[in-house]
């Protein structure tokens, strides 16, 4: 089964760079799945951690930003480079040590869109920035 992000990709498109949710984000799932693995409810937060960590996926092409939340409801957006205004990052003090934060992309006339937990999130911010840089070098913007 193909990626959401590999699966919609345009023609030519190259995909720059991938982000994840943290792992760090969802210790309390993951502590408590452990602790009540006895008692069988541990397996269903497991569980829940697991397919919310595989389905949430985020990349920065040489074109677009793409992301992706869910299994069986899901949330995707995709812009063009040109097209965003802003990329804003925000994280706690735990998400500065444990390097996670909430990632929130701004396009032009459009409300923001927030995604959080997200692994390296001053990582992605600069990714999307060399992106969009070459990508308006090479349209001549």
């Amino acid at each position: 089964m193909a990626s959401y992000v590999d699966s919609t990709l345009l023609p030519n498109e190259t995909v720059l760079y991938r982000a994840h949710l943290s792992r760090w984000s969802m210790w309390a799932w993951l502590l408590f799945g452990v602790l009540l693995l006895p008692v069988g409810v541990g397996v269903v937060l497991l569980a829940w951690a697991w397919v919310r960590y595989r389905t949430t996926e985020f990349a920065v092409t040489d074109r677009r930003i793409i992301a992706k939340t869910g299994l069986v409801s899901r949330r995707t957006v995709e812009m063009f480079l040109d097209k965003v205004e802003s990329l804003n990052v925000e994280q706690s003090v735990m998400g500065r040590i444990l390097d996670y934060g909430t990632v929130g992309i701004r396009g032009t006339g459009v409300t923001e869109e927030v995604f959080g937990n997200i692994a390296e999130p001053l990582m992605l911010r600069r990714q999307f920035m060399a992106a969009a840089d070459n990508y308006r070098r090479k349209v001549g913007v």
